[in-house]
């Protein structure tokens, strides 16, 4: 049912019947999002409102990554579309702001005690620890849940049934879901040992682990009575970084290669700085960094990292979101070290794309070369904080595909891999599998990239102009996106609309 109405909505673009619909729509909105106009009001608003993901955020709560990255990359894609320096003015007043919120600047510091220049996040996407303590404050026991928005979750110690016995309970409120570990006890030779029993219960619904903090364990030791909110740990993400970086290695490529904007000191300077920004920013996910003799390259999380499938691989958008920007710092330089990661990342992703009936790719969330995606148990020892894990096949999803199909873009743009039949193969996996309409007649996409999952998630379908990256080989991925955007007359309220906008006004533009 659902391919039959995609293939009607197809049909109907192409004779003009989503295009008479979308002006009605725009009309009444009062934007044309393929305007400058509404692109500068909505830079206007948006900055000036107090929404998350402005430059002055930090990125605790992922505000930069996902919020002003799309800002950012927006101001490079309006300067491609009308060459005109503003919007490179206005990426420097954002980019120094963002720079000034690094962690190395800030004075703050990851979970390892490392302040680094990037930035750090926690709460919604880390692990959250509390440490339980005896009545002289000597630390007992580490408890961990891995379970999202660990900050909601709190650990609370009760009396157990007899003495040195402790009941744990772990609720997080966000969910309402809780674990309950009765009658523990802190002696190693004890059956109901604490960190044993915890590990065994493994997976629970808040995904509790624990860690002895004693050097040496004794049996006559026990928690302190109350409860204790959790604290999620600080991380650097090599998402995060990618996300952040891409727009300024874009930057200093576009300058480095323009005699126009080289001869002006202020875009010189600045391209030189973000160059080094960019680069700074990315050698700190070295230690991430794994490659094989057969020439593929990809990141992982190491183990210990206080977050779910810690000692995995990351998840492909993951990966590839730091690909952009060493995509676009080959470009920018030249530098073999860039040129090698890149194309070994590009290698790997490529490995992972399947040519479904309709000549379109389909991919999966994780990497199928990898140990979430085959799952793995306790006994393999691979992750500290989920020490198992089912399976995990689900297939890649419009908004994180769009990171993937970015990279494959600026990776071909670059002349670094790929060729035009697989830009073309990606824009069908939007025009063939993602387009459709909704029961009510207006335009949406579904959640999956193989046309798989709801239509009525806003945080996927009003991602669909971040494809357009590919849409000059299929352009009912510019008509189709643009008509979700006229048919809900969309505001803008996150960044992210911000850089659809822009990617509305690139394309539009486009050999004009």
């Amino acid at each position: 049912m659902q391919l039959s109405r995609r293939r009607f909505t197809l049909g109907a673009l192409a004779m003009g019947a989503l295009g008479s619909f979308t002006g009605t729509a725009r009309a009444a909105a009062g934007h044309d999002y393929t305007s400058r106009e509404t692109f500068d009001l909505f830079d206007k608003v948006f900055h000036e409102s107090g929404n998350a993901g402005r430059p002055t955020d930090t990125n605790e709560h992922g505000g930069l990554a996902w919020g002003q990255s799309y800002v950012l990359a927006g101001f490079i894609r309006m300067y491609e579309a009308y060459k005109d320096t503003h919007y490179l003015d206005r990426f420097i007043t954002n980019v120094d702001l963002v720079l000034a919120n690094r962690d190395s600047v800030r004075g703050v510091k990851d979970h390892r005690g490392l302040s680094l220049p990037a930035w750090r996040a926690m709460a919604p996407y880390t692990a959250g620890l509390v440490t339980l303590k005896d009545a002289g404050g000597t630390p007992l026991l580490e408890v961990r849940t891995a379970l999202t928005y660990a900050d909601n979750a709190v650990a609370t110690v009760r009396a157990g049934t007899a003495e040195g016995r402790f009941t744990l309970e772990v609720r997080n409120s966000r969910t309402n879901l809780v674990a309950t570990f009765p009658d523990l006890s802190l002696d190693p030779a004890a059956p109901d040992y604490a960190v044993r029993r915890i590990f065994d219960a493994f997976p629970t619904p808040t995904l509790v682990t624990a860690r002895e903090l004693r050097p040496s364990p004794a049996g006559d030791a026990a928690p302190v009575l109350g409860a204790t909110p959790f604290v999620s740990q600080p991380v650097v993400f090599t998402v995060h970084t990618g996300m952040i970086t891409y727009p300024m290695a874009s930057f200093a490529k576009t300058v480095f290669r323009s005699p126009r904007l080289l001869a002006v000191p202020k875009y010189r300077s600045k391209a030189v700085e973000y160059l080094r920004a960019a680069k700074d920013a990315a050698a700190v996910h070295d230690d991430e960094w794994r490659q094989t003799e057969d020439g593929h390259g990809y990141f992982v999380w190491n183990k210990g990292t206080p977050l779910g499938n810690d000692g995995a691989e990351q998840p492909t958008n993951q990966s590839l979101a730091l690909g952009q920007t060493y995509a676009e710092l080959a470009a920018a330089t030249g530098d073999p070290f860039y040129l090698d990661r890149t194309r070994r990342m590009a290698r790997t992703f490529a490995r992972e794309l399947e040519v479904d009936a309709d000549d379109a790719y389909v991919w999966t969330y994780w990497p199928t070369f990898g140990k979430v995606y085959s799952g793995f148990a306790k006994t393999d020892d691979i992750s500290e904080y989920t020490p198992s894990s089912n399976p995990g096949q689900g297939v890649e999803d419009l908004s994180h595909g769009a990171i993937d199909v970015e990279f494959a873009a600026a990776a071909f743009r670059n002349r670094l891999f790929y060729q035009g039949q697989d830009m073309a193969r990606f824009a069908r996996t939007y025009s063939r599998n993602l387009a459709t309409t909704g029961t009510d007649g207006i335009p949406t996409a579904f959640q999956r990239v193989n046309g798989t999952g709801s239509t009525t998630s806003a945080g996927q379908y009003l991602q669909a102009p971040r494809w357009m990256a590919v849409a000059q080989w299929d352009d009912t991925v510019f008509s189709h996106s643009r008509s979700i955007y006229d048919a809900r007359a969309v505001e803008p309220q996150l960044g992210s609309y911000l850089g659809c906008v822009a990617y509305l006004n690139w394309h539009a533009r486009r050999g004009s």
